[in-house]
């Protein structure tokens, strides 16, 4: 149990969302971090203000990154990532995007798509 508990301090990730102002700050944790969830968000979104305590937990609780990209602030990395929407959620693992999902979402949903590339 000892090693159980060595390994898992062993993943460093943050337990709090991570704001990012432009594309090589995104490169910069999706390369520093394992599994990164990037979360495109708006402040004046309703669905993203219903999604923010969501996303904040999968920070705390999961061994992903959580990044939030404020798409007003962003608009260039908004349109990289083919944003047409938010909230859009978009994982990355080990570097690369690997999944895409528009909308809110449960917590379980999330959760279970984490889950897939950290396990």
């Amino acid at each position: 149990m000892a090693a159980e508990t060595a390994a898992n301090a062993s993943i460093d990730t943050p337990t709090e969302p991570i704001p990012i102002e432009g594309r090589d700050e995104l490169d910069d944790v999706t390369a520093e971090y394992d599994v990164v969830l990037a979360d495109f968000h708006a402040e004046w979104c309703g669905p993203c203000q219903m999604l923010e305590p969501i996303v904040d937990r999968l920070a705390t609780e999961t061994n992903a990154s959580v990044a939030k990209i404020d798409i007003d602030e962003n608009q260039q990395l908004a349109r990289t990532y083919g944003v047409r929407g938010v909230p859009t959620l978009a994982l990355f693992a080990e570097g690369e995007q690997v999944e895409k999902v528009v909308g809110v979402q449960s917590e379980e949903q999330l959760r279970s798509l984490i889950e897939q590339y950290t396990e």
